[in-house]
């Protein structure tokens, strides 16, 4: 069926509520990779081969991603009318409890992580209760989703559905108000005013130079030419990183209906997914999203009846990192070497193949339709200043709850690591955060009331890029972190320019002197003199934010880089050249557990006799002082 009217629309919605919400009890499987990679497609078989053993009328279902990827595999249990219960890491054994539960008409206690009392349409502004006055029993003390501290800062508009539809169904993605913001902005508003709208709501590009996506439109709706562009960047290469993933594997259809409004409004007839080959659950599921807007009519000819048209195409990247980069993935898309070029001119003047190009990445596609739905106004009232709206982080590291949060725009460091995050795992303490993905810059504890917007963060050297955040610990050497992220962009560097192929290059070799007890006086000078040439002169902004992690260590962590240097010391006792395992004598049990985890045999010595490390065969993996249970391993 073709949907060319609201009320052809709405007659879909009833169907998708009916999917998201039956009259009988539903159990949700989280099956993003995050899941996955954690059993839940073990957990998920198991659940449907109990469920028929045991003859039960139970809806088993996938979702997304919920975000707390740290609690994976994750499996929700839906009581119609009453209440949503959020299981967390289900194995199938657990998740054969599970069934029995059900089957004798109980609630399973273990590994309950909270209830869900109601869902909030977004889109819609209206939120639907699970719960009536007659809730089945509870364990007691469940605390409800929001009460979490997770959750509880959080506000979702681009994960608005992940974990709460099935996202191979377009039916239950309508239930909840979607494609309503494509049939107002067809039917009701011109293009113009969708661009203004756009504009009202001061939302950048959720990417990393934060450009105003209204003013981007603008450009290009104002371009010369009767054949316009519109891509999406998924091309995320960020080590750490998987906003983008999680998008798309828990909603591709929001990416969907955001691209098909911008279409309308620069003036566009065909778009392009670029999305890395490295993620073929994201892929295979925005297939399916676009061969099931294009059976109803949302993609295609005549959109809800009106004069406009729109395509959409997917092109698999081969991973890249510079092809994040806009004029690499067009080069890319046109089958070239995914290399960067000179601008001007603009992609919004000439793109791909030469046309007025638009390009936005899967982030800034997803907040489109909550803006055109609810306005502008809404949407600026969350975030401060001239940072509006939320952003989704991978919140990772040395943190104890990990996964994907999204937040308003100027909420602080500190409660994104401390609140939100859990604090730092095993007790230690906190020692920096790096934002921006491999080109940002790592921010020290004396700057953690900083609030996350895009001047703010730039303020201290660091960028808000795609959305990566990661937490370093005090056992973290800084003088190493940068060597990490910097390795990584040397090798990710295309090699057009000089200042970035032979200037990362030659800042990787001095980091590796400096890492092994080779370092000189004035290293640092010539370290910090190059960053800012490579900076000031690199073609594209891979080269350009590359030195960002050495400029920020350098600025926040000089007296480690002086301790490698005149001492021969790391004082995080991470560098293997400038450490050295031995044993404490005094506490050494002679329980042999080091020598039989040792992978080099570097331990010698018998049962209840004290140990020694053979420094010849050391290798310095550490092995040993994390095996022993006497602090009988000394690292100096």
């Amino acid at each position: 069926m073709k949907i060319s009217s609201l009320t052809q629309l709405m007659a879909v919605k009833e169907k998708g509520l009916a999917q998201t919400y039956p009259n009988k009890i539903k159990l949700m499987v989280g099956l993003a990779t995050c899941g996955i990679s954690a059993g839940a497609d073990e957990v998920y078989r198991c659940l449907s081969q109990k469920l028929a053993e045991a003859g039960l009328d139970v809806v088993l279902a996938k979702t997304g991603c919920i975000g707390f990827c740290q609690k994976e595999p994750l499996v929700d249990v839906v009581y119609p009318g009453k209440v949503r219960l959020t299981y967390q890491s289900m194995t199938p054994e657990k998740a054969a409890e599970l069934v029995s539960s059900l089957k004798d008409r109980r609630i399973m206690d273990d590994n309950l992580l909270c209830r869900i009392d109601q869902d909030e349409f977004l889109v819609e502004g209206v939120v639907r209760p699970y719960a009536n006055p007659h809730p089945p029993a509870l364990p007691a003390q469940v605390p409800r989703y929001n009460e979490l501290p997770f959750f509880n800062k959080q506000v979702k508009i681009s994960l608005r559905n992940c974990g709460f539809i099935n996202p191979e169904s377009i039916e239950e993605y309508i239930g909840r108000g979607g494609y309503r913001a494509l049939h107002k902005a067809v039917t009701m508003l011109t293009p113009e005013e969708v661009i203004e709208q756009i504009k009202a709501s001061k939302l950048r590009g959720r990417g990393g130079a934060g450009f105003p996506t209204g003013l981007k439109w603008e450009f290009a709706r104002k371009a010369e030419g009767d054949i316009k562009y519109l891509i999406c960047n998924a091309d995320e290469g960020d080590p750490g990183a998987f906003m983008d993933r999680g998008i798309l594997e828990g909603d591709p259809h929001a990416v969907l209906e955001g691209m098909a409004i911008g279409a309308y409004a620069i003036g566009a007839s065909v778009g392009y997914i670029y999305c890395r080959a490295e993620y073929p659950l994201a892929i295979e599921r925005l297939k399916i999203a676009i061969s099931q807007a294009e059976a109803y009519g949302l993609l295609g000819e005549n959109i809800f009846g009106a004069p406009f048209s729109f395509k959409l195409k997917i092109r698999e990247g081969a991973g890249a990192f510079v092809c994040g980069e806009e004029t690499s993935l067009i080069a890319s898309i046109e089958g070239k070497v995914g290399e960067p070029r000179p601008r001007p001119p603009f992609p919004a003047q000439s793109g791909l193949w030469g046309k007025p190009t638009v390009i936005n990445n899967v982030k800034t596609w997803s907040h489109i339709a909550p803006i055109i739905a609810r306005g502008p106004e809404w949407y600026a009232n969350y975030g401060q200043g001239e940072s509006k709206g939320t952003t989704v982080f991978s919140l990772v590291g040395k943190i104890n709850n990990s996964g994907l949060v999204e937040v308003p725009l100027g909420i602080s460091l500190r409660e994104m690591i401390y609140d939100v995050g859990g604090g730092i795992a095993k007790g230690r303490e906190f020692k920096a955060v790096q934002t921006g993905g491999p080109s940002g810059g790592c921010i020290p504890a004396q700057y953690l009331d900083t609030p996350v917007d895009y001047e703010s963060l730039a303020a201290l050297g660091s960028i808000m890029g795609s959305g990566g955040m990661i937490v370093m610990d005090e056992a973290d050497c800084m003088v190493n972190v940068a060597k990490y992220f910097l390795e990584f962009t040397m090798d990710e560097s295309c090699g057009k320019c000089t200042p970035c192929r032979e200037g990362t290059m030659r800042l990787m070799q001095m980091l590796d002197a400096i890492t092994a007890g080779r370092g000189q006086e004035g290293d640092l000078e010539k370290l910090e003199k190059m960053s800012r040439l490579i900076k000031k002169t690199s073609l594209c902004g891979l080269g350009a934010t590359a030195p960002n992690p050495v400029l920020t260590t350098l600025k926040y962590f000089r007296d480690e880089y002086v301790a490698h240097i005149r001492d021969k010391k790391c004082p995080a006792k991470v560098c293997k050249e400038l450490i050295t395992f031995s044993v404490v004598a005094d506490n050494c049990t002679g329980c042999q557990l080091c020598r039989l985890r040792c992978p080099a045999e570097a331990i010698a010595g018998a049962k209840k006799e004290v140990h020694r490390i053979i420094q010849d065969k050391c290798i310095k993996c550490g092995t040993c002082y994390d095996a022993c249970k006497f602090d009988a391993i000394a690292v100096e």
